[in-house]
């Protein structure tokens, strides 16, 4: 049976905003000035540590700040996960059509975020392997996580689906076809990126899975 593992933020669901909000939370708590949205949207991808590395060459902060901020980050996110975070659109129907196959997320949002944003969308019972940004030593794009992923799901056939760098560098060494979402948080030409398949719609993702 065909498994399908997924990325989360800009894949499934669109979360730069409230990632926004919790980066500008912070800021205004140690006295910055905001960041624009897009400049926060443009850090997304690498997990919170990346973003916060981001964030700190973006405002001038003390670098000695990061591991604090990381753990706000974290820790404001797991209370308040999705008050402005969405699905894409037809997302949920899409994983309805699949639900008679193995689905897993692997992400670089750490495992406590990433559950407590499922719950809040109603999606506990969708995923049965969850491998986020803190599973493991290491995160996408080392293919370990992905790797990890497609062990606890039974292995045999696999397919990602991811919508950034990140997800086609982590599909490309971790030897796993990727669907490329094409409206996520992507910076690259699509040409310029390995996928097997690319899609602008949730509507054409069961095709692209089940090969027709």
């Amino acid at each position: 049976m065909r498994a399908v593992l997924f990325d989360l933020d800009g894949t499934l669901v669109d979360s730069a905003p409230d990632i926004h909000a919790g980066v500008n939370a912070i800021l205004a708590e140690e006295g910055v000035a905001p960041l624009p949205f897009a400049t926060v949207r443009g850090f997304i991808g690498g997990g919170v540590p990346v973003l916060m590395t981001r964030v700190i060459a973006a405002t001038g902060m003390e670098p000695a700040r990061h591991g604090a901020l990381c753990a706000r980050f974290v820790e404001r996110y797991e209370h308040d996960p999705g008050g402005l975070t969405r699905p894409y659109e037809g997302v949920e129907e899409a994983l309805d059509a699949l639900a008679d196959l193995p689905l897993g997320l692997c992400t670089n949002k750490p495992e406590g975020p990433t559950r407590a944003l499922l719950s809040h969308l109603g999606w506990q019972g969708r995923f049965s392997v969850i491998v986020g940004g803190d599973t493991l030593p290491v995160r996408k794009p080392d293919p370990a996580p992905l790797h990890e992923a497609m062990r606890r799901i039974g292995g045999g056939e696999v397919l990602f689906v991811g919508d950034s760098e990140v997800d086609a560098e982590t599909a490309r060494s971790a030897g796993v076809p990727l669907l490329l979402f094409t409206q996520g948080y992507r910076s690259t030409e699509v040409a310029a990126l390995p996928h097997l398949a690319a899609f602008d719609h949730w509507s054409a993702l069961p095709a692209l899975v089940r090969g027709r």
